[in-house]
Order: C-alpha cells, then sequence, then structure tokens
C-alpha cells in the first residue's frame, strides 16, 4: 500500500512512453507511404506554409478562396485551395 516510486520506476516508465511515440511515429511514416495524407490543414499550419499573418488567412477565408471549417473554435483550411493558391497566376 505505501511503495515507494524508484529511479529505476521512472525510468522503465521512461523507456515505455519512448516505445509509445517510436510505435507512432512508425504508424505515421506507413500512413504517408501509403498515401494517406490530411486534407484539412489547422490556421497555423497554413499561414507558417504560406508565410503570412492571421489577417492575410482571414482575408483568404472571407474572399472564398480557400474552403474552411470551423471545429470547437479551431479553423481548419482545404489541402488542395492551399496547394492550388501556388498554382493560381491570376494574382
Amino acid at each position: 500500500m505505501g511503495e515507494k516510486l524508484t529511479k529505476n520506476d521512472l525510468h522503465q516508465f521512461g523507456d515505455f512512453l519512448l516505445g509509445k511515440i517510436r510505435i507512432m511515429i512508425e504508424q505515421e511514416k506507413v500512413k504517408e507511404e501509403k498515401g494517406i495524407t490530411l486534407h484539412w490543414l489547422k490556421g497555423r499550419t497554413v499561414r507558417k506554409i504560406l508565410d503570412i499573418s492571421p489577417g492575410s488567412l482571414q482575408n483568404l477565408r472571407i474572399t472564398g478562396k480557400v474552403r474552411f471549417r470551423k471545429v470547437l473554435g479551431s479553423y481548419y483550411y482545404n489541402k488542395a485551395d492551399v496547394d492550388n493558391l501556388f498554382n493560381d497566376q491570376t494574382e
């Protein structure tokens, strides 16, 4: 009932967590290799990809240049639309 936590216990737990993280990373690599990709990107990711401000991203949203969804207070943007911004030569 009054067992103490030892350094060895912490090391074992750390190894366990690292093992789980490695498995998750490997699973993501397999998904990428199989061509499974995300269709929606978070706003922060889109801003980083395009190197734009939050206001510029809002402008893209308002003008309808990128499709979006608002989920639990976060905006998600359609990856294909973001990719197509690079192909749009009209601006």
